[in-house]
């Protein structure tokens, strides 16, 4: 299975990586977005989850495996379900930092984008590749270009769905057109 979850694999751990990076750096929209839906986390406690998405990305692209892949998996997880309490209960009016930016609140399809980011890890660990697992993809600069290429691809557009969509809808064109944006 491998072969066919490569690309969203490591696109979903490229990504994680990448939204760790400025919740590490400031947590404080984080914090804020995880009080708005009653969770009671600080500072510290959000930046050591931020550290532990870089960490976990790194590992998942470095040895991806059994474990590495459920821990990718187990945070998309949580994402998942963080996203869609956040829609249920109202919360989190901004951005939760993931992408440095302050206004980009949660989506159903951003849900839909970490759900299926979890369940590639899941199905990776579930059928995890064997030693040497990049080797049968990057046997050739042609094939580890095209990989680079098709993960940026896949990571770039997951990104639009969940940081540029959410401010591009009539709803958000309009909340800007109203506050002289």
């Amino acid at each position: 299975m491998w072969p066919a979850l490569v690309v969203p694999y490591a696109a979903a751990a490229v990504l994680l990586g990448v939204a760790g990076v400025p919740k590490v750096r400031d947590p404080g929209d984080l914090v804020r977005a995880v009080r708005s839906v009653g969770m009671p986390f600080g500072r510290r406690a959000v930046r050591a989850f931020a550290l532990a998405e870089v960490v976990v990305a790194a590992a998942a692209l470095a040895l991806p495996g059994r474990a590495t892949a459920g821990l990718l998996a187990a945070m998309y997880a949580v994402f998942t379900a963080f996203v869609v309490t956040a829609l249920r209960r109202g919360g989190v009016l901004s951005s939760c930092g993931c992408f440095g930016r302050s206004d980009t609140p949660p989506t159903p399809a951003h849900a839909v984008v970490t759900g299926a980011a979890s369940v590639t890890g899941l199905l990776v660990a579930l059928d995890p590749p064997g030693a040497g697992a990049w080797s049968g993809v990057t046997d050739s600069a042609a094939a580890v270009v095209g990989l680079v290429a098709l993960v940026g691809l896949v990571g770039f557009l997951a990104w639009q769905v969940m940081a540029v969509l959410p401010t591009v809808q009539p709803s958000a064109i309009r909340s800007r057109t109203r506050n002289g944006a």
